[in-house]
């Protein structure tokens, strides 16, 4: 099993650290904050943005590209960095989490899924061994393994079921591995529960895998009751080893996060809320449609070097919000991406510096709001 990780430097008074991740297409940083591109694209924008705001790493999904075009146009295509222009590491997701949300066109068994496509209701299949065979037609560097998401709230005996399951599917995954160049990770699931998460992340480190996920959070919990999974799942996770939490979240959430020991995000939340003309800044969110930006000749965020704050006012952006204009999906997403990229950057400095509780401090100041305390 390939190691893939490195700690650079631990914070002396929490659990975050500094780090980086070793792939097939390169080393990227951690912490790290992951745009997503489902299906082979990051919505409204092109891979020369993503490299000008910063990533270092991108996700696509296996359901999605599974269905459309399909892995094996993919593999014939050069694979997936080809067949979308980019070069860096790409991570993708197993599809767990898309077959939990349509789960009224799917059904679960001790061999895999079986659902309907969302396109044209054609019956398929996903297992442990094709999830990996997709994904290494893709040629991803960062695999994950096929994992069924918990649905909340559910009582302990459905986390139960659904955890115990996950596990051997996480051991079906490892065996069907065949790319040692491409990284598998597992997912601990267990629901809001700590000791199903404890048994889950046991048996992950048992089998052995390349990096750790926290999985089935933000799935409709409280804020509080996510936060204090992924405070527990984090800590029965090697240090040794990157640790991924799923889908999580806003900028507070990543910060948290980060504190707890997280080295690596992904979230549809900057793209999608930019989409939405809701713009994040280093004193909160705005949302570009109110009238008060009318004649705001400031850009959205004055801290923020990317090109849509360089050139354009918050009026311009409103004009062209309102006006349901193409260009406000592109600036706007250029913004909230290179927002959450420059916030990443931010703290992996101060990690660096051994300044992260300070970097913490600041951060909730400048949005007027009290420091978490657990």
């Amino acid at each position: 099993m390939t190691r893939a990780f490195r700690e650079i430097n631990a914070a002396g008074d929490c659990r975050a650290r500094l780090g980086e991740v070793t792939t097939a297409h390169g080393t990227f940083p951690t912490p790290i904050f992951m745009p997503v591109g489902t299906q082979a694209t990051v919505k409204a924008v092109t891979p020369r943005d993503l490299k000008d705001a910063g990533a270092g790493i991108i996700l696509g999904n296996t359901y999605h590209l599974f269905l459309r075009p399909g892995h094996e146009l993919i593999r014939e295509l050069g694979g997936l960095h080809r067949f979308m222009a980019w070069d860096g590491p790409i991570l993708t997701d197993s599809g767990g989490f898309q077959i939990f949300s349509l789960k009224d066109l799917a059904k679960i068994s001790e061999e895999g899924a079986g659902f309907k496509s969302h396109i044209d209701g054609s019956k398929l299949f996903l297992s442990p061994e094709s999830a990996i065979k997709v994904q290494e037609a893709l040629g991803s560097d960062i695999m994950m393994a096929l994992d069924t998401c918990i649905p909340y709230p559910a009582d302990y005996d459905t986390a139960a079921r659904a955890t115990e399951l996950t596990g051997r599917w996480a051991a079906r995954c490892r065996k069907a591995h065949k790319n040692q160049d491409l990284l598998l990770f597992g997912i601990v699931q267990g629901g809001m529960f700590p000791e199903l998460r404890k048994q889950a992340a046991g048996e992950l480190i048992d089998i052995g895998f390349d990096g750790y996920a926290i999985g089935g959070v933000s799935v409709g919990e409280p804020t509080d009751e996510m936060r204090e999974m992924t405070r527990v799942s984090a800590a029965l996770l090697p240090r040794d080893y990157p640790v991924y939490l799923m889908g999580v979240g806003t900028p507070e959430d990543l910060v948290e996060s980060v504190f707890f020991g997280v080295d690596m995000f992904d979230c549809v939340m900057p793209t999608r809320n930019a989409r939405n003309g809701m713009l994040f800044t280093e004193q909160g969110r705005i949302v570009i449609k109110n009238a008060r930006f009318r004649d705001d000749s400031r850009p959205v965020d004055e801290a923020c070097d990317c090109y849509a704050c360089r050139n354009f006012s918050r009026a311009y952006l409103r004009h062209l919000y309102v006006c349901r204009e193409i260009l406000a999906s592109y600036l706007n997403t250029v913004h909230n991406l290179r927002y959450y990229l420059r916030l990443m950057e931010g703290i992996r400095q101060a990690i660096a510096a051994d300044k992260y509780l300070e970097f913490r401090r600041e951060f909730y100041r400048k949005r007027g709001m009290d420091v978490p305390v657990y």
